[in-house]
């Protein structure tokens, strides 16, 4: 079940693409845009992930950290965020235990995978906003950037 606005964030620790480990709670007093996407190397992430990167300083005015995470393992995320240029870290989730943790885990014939959701996080560990069911991929970056500003100018 996919956590509700108002809700505490479900805590969880994972391996970023540079292989160092993060757990959200050492991201409190900050604003977290965590982005679950299926696939690295895919068209609709690949555009996604671009989007977040080309906005990533006016998240930063606005006291926010953009994560993405799929159930690609490290490397995979590493080869992506490299070919892309990303400056916001990946994370991985290869077993799905995250996805479950937020409600967004799917199981299709071939893989394990994330649907494409976006969580807002406020300073305090809670979910704020959840962004869901939006096309094209992109659009999450600048749906959440409208989500960070408002928790900002909340302050």
């Amino acid at each position: 079940m996919t956590p509700e606005p108002g809700a505490k964030a479900p805590v969880f620790e994972a391996v970023t693409h540079l292989g160092s480990k993060l757990r959200l709670d050492e991201l409190r007093g900050q604003i977290v845009v965590l982005y679950f996407y299926p696939r690295a190397m895919t068209s609709g992430c690949t555009r996604e992930a671009q989007r977040f990167n080309e906005l990533l300083e006016e998240f930063t005015k606005h006291n926010a950290i953009v994560l993405g995470i799929s159930t690609d393992p490290p490397e995979r995320n590493r080869r992506f965020a490299e070919k892309l240029g990303l400056r916001f870290t990946l994370l991985s989730d290869p077993d799905g235990e995250i996805a479950r943790l937020y409600g967004v885990l799917k199981q299709g014939s071939k893989r394990v995978g994330a649907e494409r959701v976006t969580f807002i996080i406020d300073q305090h560990g809670r979910i704020a906003k959840v962004i869901a069911k939006v096309r094209p991929a992109e659009k999450h970056a600048d749906l959440a950037l409208e989500a960070v500003r408002g928790l900002s100018a909340r302050q």
